[in-house]
């Protein structure tokens, strides 16, 4: 399906446009302390004009058949466009942690990557240290991947979806 942009977008947000609307579908999630497992997954991205899109995640646990087992993650924050590219991205999600992001719009393609700079989180909440996030537009489809660094655990693949335009 393809994307509009928006008439009231902001300059710095251009250049995501393709980004802004509503997404769902599933992926996939592995990790040395847990097991591998199945979710879905809605993401609304919107923008109201001013420098930058505000984002709201949810996910769900799925069988082997695509049923709901549970509720899973959820985020949501913003993304800060920068004149020269960069990005500035806020977030903060239920299990207990907010996160600081930095990263670049790719030149000439419709993708970007982000990496933690800052990641606090509560008492309560498990331990994580950093991540690292690739967002891309690939033939009308949102695909995106997340690395994670937590429970002692280096920099390595979590979850990974492809995500369809609602």
């Amino acid at each position: 399906m393809p994307f509009e942009i928006p008439p009231n977008i902001h300059p710095n947000c251009a250049r995501l446009a393709w980004l802004i609307g509503t997404w769902a579908g599933n992926g996939h999630g592995a990790y040395p302390t847990i097991e591998d497992f199945q979710f879905g997954q809605e993401i609304l991205f919107q923008q109201d004009g001013r420098p930058f899109i505000h984002f709201m995640s949810r996910s769900w646990i799925i069988d082997a058949e695509g049923s709901v087992v549970r509720e899973a993650a959820q985020e949501t924050g913003f993304i800060r466009p920068q004149e020269d590219g960069t990005l500035e991205v806020v977030m903060t999600h239920n299990t207990g942690f907010v996160e600081i992001w930095y990263g670049e719009l790719h030149p000439e393609e419709p993708r970007f990557e982000i990496v933690t700079d800052t990641v606090a989180r509560t008492a309560t909440a498990k331990e994580y240290t950093g991540g690292k996030r690739l967002y891309g537009y690939v033939n009308g489809d949102l695909l995106y991947a997340f690395d994670m660094a937590a429970m002692g655990q280096p920099l390595q693949s979590h979850t990974h979806a492809q995500l369809k335009r609602q």
